[in-house]
């Protein structure tokens, strides 16, 4: 029997519609090192101008209210939306018992992860766990419940990765490796800002025996903003994500990207679909700050429904390519499988 593994328990892949497959519902992703009051308003006057600085203001960069998420989600379900995934693991303010609230609220489906953030996020104590006890610690994550609750993950990351690769992210990546192989789950990664980084990755995953077509490779607009280097990937079979739609300006708040607008992401993925890799390709906005939601004058987690769809159809995309992004290729990933003891 195949299932997807929702905040509310497991349910029929026929029962989900649109996918956002790299959201964060509720987060709290405010930098060690940021400076300022993490606790201010956020005016009209001030909106665009800490937008353009994106999380380097920590009052931007947490959103951890139930009920405001529950508003936002609600409007993503009018966009059209059915399911989204809230990528924040471990060190990011997971809270699987807000999201099963809110998936139980706005009738959208909701996936919880299992997995840890980069190392500056985790605690001493979570940073001395080996591959073994981190294995472990992820398996239960999605076979029993997340931080002590019966509520499941339902895929593995984003695992949290630097460039070079601290020593713990790549204990930890291992053992998500293994996790994922033990259960099903598909792996989820955040990659180091580095040409070099997601073959690194992918060495490093496959040594663990996981089928690259069970792994995705996220924010290939800033690692590989013109592309350079995502076909190697694809070639290896791995999945590729852009999860910056709706991020469009010169300014990229972590490293010197020239990043690329919503039409130049279609347009890098028109050219690796027409190469036979519109089966490996993700879409998402990974919203993660206060700004990029409704409440705050963003544009909220239905703009690709809203606003990026229709620019795909005027682009020419197919109906079924659109269909294939926007539910096949993540449901796909989703899908868990029943296994015997």
């Amino acid at each position: 029997m195949a299932f997807v593994r929702t905040t509310l328990g497991d349910i029929n892949p026929s029962e989900v519609g649109n996918i956002m497959f790299h959201e964060h519902v509720l987060f709290d992703i405010v930098a060690t090192c940021a400076e300022g009051d993490r606790n201010s308003t956020i005016g009209m006057q001030d909106r665009w101008q800490i937008d353009y600085l994106s999380n380097e203001n920590p009052a931007n960069a947490h959103q951890t209210d139930p009920e405001i998420a529950a508003n936002e989600v609600l409007l993503f379900l009018a966009d059209g939306g059915s399911l989204i995934v809230d990528q924040s693991v471990y060190g990011l303010a997971r809270n699987p018992t807000g999201l099963a609230h809110i998936a139980r609220e706005t009738g959208v489906h909701l996936v919880a992860a299992a997995g840890s953030y980069t190392k500056p996020y985790l605690s001493s104590a979570y940073l001395n766990l080996d591959i073994e006890k981190l294995t472990d610690l992820f398996i239960r994550e999605v076979n029993e419940g997340i931080d002590g609750t019966n509520i499941r993950a339902g895929l593995i990351g984003e695992m949290g990765c630097s460039w070079p690769m601290a020593p713990f992210e790549r204990r930890a990546l291992q053992a998500a490796a293994q996790a994922a192989v033990a259960t099903g789950a598909a792996l989820s990664v955040h990659p180091g800002n580095d040409l070099d980084a997601c073959v690194e990755i992918l060495d490093i995953v496959e040594a663990e025996g996981l089928d690259p077509q069970r792994i995705i490779l996220c924010h290939m607009d800033r690692t590989h903003p013109d592309g350079v280097g995502i076909g190697r990937l694809l070639e290896r079979n791995a999945n590729v994500e852009w999860d910056f739609f709706g991020i469009e300006q010169s300014y990229y708040w972590m490293g010197e990207v020239d990043l690329p607008t919503d039409r130049k992401r279609l347009g890098l993925i028109r050219k690796f679909v027409d190469k036979g890799h519109a089966s490996q390709i993700l879409i998402s906005q990974d919203i993660c700050t206060k700004t990029r939601l409704r409440q705050w004058g963003g544009h909220g987690y239905g703009h690709i429904l809203r606003n990026v769809v229709p620019l795909m159809k005027k682009l020419g995309f197919e109906a079924s390519l659109i269909r294939q992004l926007m539910r096949e290729n993540p449901l796909k990933l989703l899908t868990l499988k029943e296994r015997s003891a």
